[in-house]
């Protein structure tokens, strides 16, 4: 299975580790494209002559292009490589907002759109992911058994969600890192040091989700649980229920679906 990575940021040298160290494929098999020198010393599995600076030949004999860069550099992108695409090579694209019909003009049909998140970088990641219906179920198949080195996958048919998921599971991390950081600071002013306040809070978060993740119950039945009447925790949340703290994130994450809604247009 040829794969070729264009774009070497965080995520393209995130898949090219996760396609190795799962053996999805092979270092004579994968193929960086990238504008920029690559010195990242992670990347030295891959012979020197499997990464390339400017768009060639070696494009076209991929299976698979990865496309990693910014959406807004696209455009320029898909002037190069274009004569290089055929119609039986997949792209899988991680870009927000891209849709699959911009897609489609690299000339193929077989078009995968994926969003990612983060912690895709430990093997840990939420991908949701849509393609069109030019890939047969074995192609399918493939494409998700590569998302999943980095995580876990969902496969969703309306292409819409693409964008609802990068709202929730792609720009999540920075939504649990904020509340995350508030509790941190606060846990200092309420005199722990930094270190103690990390300690604290990551461990509460990390066993919160365990814990949620190891039974059937729901999060308010976890918070039943938690809070008792007349207690603490049941005083901080009715500041939380008062300041309207469930509605601004809500307001947040519709905001953030617009965006990437508006990044597509």
């Amino acid at each position: 299975m040829r794969i070729l990575i264009i774009g070497a940021g965080n995520m393209g040298k995130t898949y090219a580790k996760s396609l190795l160290a799962s053996y999805f494929t092979q270092p004579k098999e994968l193929y960086i494209l990238d504008k920029n020198p690559i010195i990242d010393t992670s990347l030295l599995e891959i012979p020197e002559h499997q990464i390339f600076r400017e768009p060639n030949q070696k494009i076209s004999e991929a299976d698979i292009i990865i496309l990693a860069v910014k959406p807004q550099d696209f455009e320029e992108l898909s002037k190069t490589i274009k004569p290089f695409i055929h119609s039986q090579q997949i792209i899988l694209s991680i870009m927000a907002g891209i849709t699959a019909k911009a897609l489609s003009n690299l000339n193929t049909d077989k078009i995968v759109r994926a969003m990612p998140n983060l912690p895709a970088q430990i093997g840990m990641g939420m991908t949701v992911f849509t393609c069109t219906s030019a890939l047969d179920k074995k192609e399918l198949f493939i494409i998700q058994n590569l998302l999943n080195t980095t995580g876990k996958s969902v496969y969703v048919e309306d292409e819409a969600m693409i964008d609802a998921a990068t709202a929730i599971s792609g720009s999540g991390p920075a939504y649990v890192y904020y509340f995350m950081e508030a509790m941190i600071n606060t846990a200092i002013e309420m005199g722990f040091s930094r270190a103690e306040a990390e300690l604290m809070v990551n461990q509460t978060f990390m066993g919160a989700v365990h814990l949620h993740n190891q039974n059937k119950l729901t999060c308010t039945e976890w918070i039943s649980r938690v809070a008792s009447k007349g207690g603490t925790t049941e005083a901080a949340l009715k500041v939380f229920s008062s300041n309207h703290l469930q509605s601004s994130i809500k307001d947040g994450l519709e905001s953030a679906l617009n965006r990437a809604r508006e990044l597509g247009k």
